[in-house]
């Protein structure tokens, strides 16, 4: 059984919700373990922008080529939507 992720993803551009923790030249693909945690972080974090963002769902089987596609160095799972609390792991 595959597990499924949640990503927001720009309307206007198509560009996923990334972030830099550390270095502005690494990003990570920000991914969330429900919908409803996704949309908690847009509403908490982006409320002015949610109209242009959306929420996706993704395989966890097609995450490796997603991040080779779009360059990410890794991804960012959301434990908490809220304060944010994200754990950051680097593909190798």
């Amino acid at each position: 059984m595959t597990e499924i992720y949640y990503l927001i993803r720009s309307k206007t551009d198509g560009k996923y919700l990334a972030a830099r923790p550390d270095d502005h030249e690494k990003s990570y693909l920000l991914l969330f373990n429900e919908d409803f945690d996704a949309m908690s972080y847009l509403n908490t974090h982006a409320g002015d922008l949610a109209n242009k963002l959306g929420v996706e769902s993704i395989s966890g089987s097609q995450i490796s080529g997603l991040m080779k596609r779009w360059g990410f160095v890794g991804i960012g799972i959301v434990s908490d939507p809220l304060l944010p609390k994200i754990e950051f792991l680097q593909r190798s």
